[in-house]
């Protein structure tokens, strides 16, 4: 049974728009998440997405929990 496909463009624009509404630049999140600023802006483009180890150190980064970013993600599709 094909259950879909996780759209990436959604998990991009609710990392964005959490990203956004902390006042943190791409540049500063990249660097507080310890993954290059191109891969970040890939992945907020939706050309890219984030394994689950990204995925958390952006949460951390953000300093919320990985569950809120997946419910805003959710949320979008």
């Amino acid at each position: 049974m094909y259950i879909g496909e996780l759209d990436p463009k959604a998990v991009g624009a609710a990392i964005a728009d959490m990203r956004t509404k902390k006042g943190v630049s791409q540049e500063v999140l990249s660097g507080l998440a310890g993954i290059g600023r191109t891969h970040l802006s890939a992945i907020e483009r939706g050309q890219r997405k984030p394994t689950l180890e990204t995925l958390y150190r952006i949460a951390c980064a953000l300093d919320v929990k990985m569950s809120e970013i997946v419910t805003e993600i959710e949320n979008r599709l």
